[in-house]
């Protein structure tokens, strides 16, 4: 959702232009039902309007259907719109201030359309509208209540004097009934409007999740016949090009050729292995783990695999042996498509940088860096969904299954651009713990396991 100047521009799914428009249409279809009955009324005088009140009427219905044709034109220009919904709810008031004082002043009926004006604030814009409708709703009736009082405003010439004609004691009963009647239906429709935009908000989540799920599942009847069609005629031609490296026979040229093959055909296999990834996730298998020896591992192994740009460094920093609970598999898989993603965001001679910390409060942070292009801000809302990528020949569903990784451990990710350049990815991995009595053997000392540094990718 975004916002600006505080007010959200949509509410329960319906961008705010819309709601503007349709309060527009209304508007006008309302004045010309008013000006329908007030030509009505005045039919028996053969439309003569003699009465102060009636010119005061008729005068507020012109100006309301002049501020109807600017509140159409300025939301043509698309501009504005936040102060278009704040200036229609501070003269909606005003002109039921109007109507008020033509209709028996303080004690008159027509207070009630202060608290319509308010629920079309919560419409528009939520909390924050009923509240400015609330807001401008008391101060004009407060002001015409005190005017009407001390006789600095007279009543309409036409009217009876004695219905405006209020004791201190009347005067405080009708403000007070009608402030607190203004205050809660603010308070209500705020609320509600609020609600409603929360409960939109998870409507629109829920049916983005259940979109996600229906992509899924087909990628899921693909992905299983893509591992059989694809990954036995894949593991035939590696198996193939392995041996016929072996022939003393080839050229240097041949045998660079071969290597393309190599790399190419395990490219392919990583790529149909994250497809059953995502689309086959499998519950975490929660035990205690060393994640800092499993990001080591990652690192030392990343130099051994043809993945993303060739000559890319991935170094190591942090400490040797940090236990987390989690699921270590998904935890290796989780680091693995970070740093391949980082080395494929990177150019040759760049650099990937994977550290493991942990901070003051006791949680570890992993986090991994590169100084490739960066992540644009309008990328950045759907990076980690699936298929969506930023690359020519990317596929997108590498950080899809980061995510789903770090959303079934409750871990929290967040990305941001390195200083100058590159991208950081940043994953809460929880809260250290005690590594469990059975579990020495899998720490290795610290002087046995320094950090893997300077290894190369491709």
């Amino acid at each position: 959702m975004a916002v600006r100047l505080g007010i959200p521009e949509s509410v329960a799914g319906v961008p705010l232009a819309r709601r503007l428009a349709w309060v527009v249409i209304a508007r006008v279809g309302l004045l010309f039902v008013a000006l329908g009955a007030f030509a009505a009324l005045n039919m028996s005088r053969g439309f003569q309007v003699g009465s102060l009140s009636q010119q005061i009427v008729l005068a507020t219905l012109a100006a309301a259907f002049a501020l109807a044709g600017v509140y159409g034109a300025v939301l043509r220009l698309g501009r504005g719109l936040e102060s278009l919904a704040v200036a229609q709810l501070v003269l909606d008031q005003a002109t039921v201030t109007v109507l008020v004082y033509v209709t028996g002043g303080t004690a008159s009926g027509a207070t009630s359309f202060y608290g319509l004006t308010c629920l079309l604030g919560a419409f528009l814009i939520g909390f924050r509208g009923a509240l400015v409708a609330g807001v401008a709703g008391v101060v004009c009736y407060v002001w015409l209540a005190g005017a009407l009082h001390t006789a600095f405003v007279r009543p309409p010439a036409d009217q009876a004097a004695p219905i405006y004609a209020l004791t201190g004691q009347e005067l405080f009963y009708y403000v007070v009934v009608n402030v607190l009647v203004i205050g809660v239906v603010t308070v209500l429709s705020g609320y509600l409007a609020e609600r409603l935009r929360t409960a939109g908000g998870r409507i629109v989540e829920a049916e983005a999740r259940a979109e996600n799920a229906e992509r899924m599942a087909v990628l899921g009847r693909l992905a299983a016949g893509l591992a059989h069609e694809i990954r036995n005629p894949l593991g035939s031609i590696a198996g193939s090009v392995q041996l016929l490296r072996t022939n003393p026979a080839l050229s240097a040229d041949d045998r660079k050729l071969c290597d393309i093959i190599q790399r190419e055909t395990a490219r392919l296999n990583d790529l149909v292995g994250d497809m059953m990834d995502v689309s086959k996730p499998r519950k975490p298998e929660i035990s205690t783990i060393n994640v800092a020896r499993i990001a080591r591992e990652v690192v030392e192994l990343s130099s051994k695999q043809g993945r993303g740009v060739s000559d890319v460094a991935v170094a190591y920093e942090g400490e040797s042996a940090i236990a987390i609970r989690a699921d270590g598999a998904q935890i290796r898989q989780l680091i693995w498509n970070l740093i391949r993603n980082g080395v494929q965001a990177s150019k040759a001679g760049g650099k990937v940088e994977v550290r493991i910390e942990v901070a003051p409060d006791g949680g570890v942070l992993l986090t991994v860096s590169d100084d490739g292009v960066g992540i644009d801000p309008e990328a950045r809302a759907r990076l980690f969904d699936a298929f969506f990528t930023t690359r020519s020949h990317g596929t997108g569903i590498g950080l899809a299954v980061v995510k789903r990784i770090a959303d079934d451990h409750g871990f929290r990710i967040e990305v941001d651009n390195a200083p100058g350049s590159g991208a950081v990815f940043r994953v809460s991995l929880g809260t250290r713990v005690a590594p469990e009595p059975d579990m020495t053997s899998f720490f290795p000392p610290a002087a046995d396991s320094g950090p893997a540094r300077n290894q190369r990718m491709g």
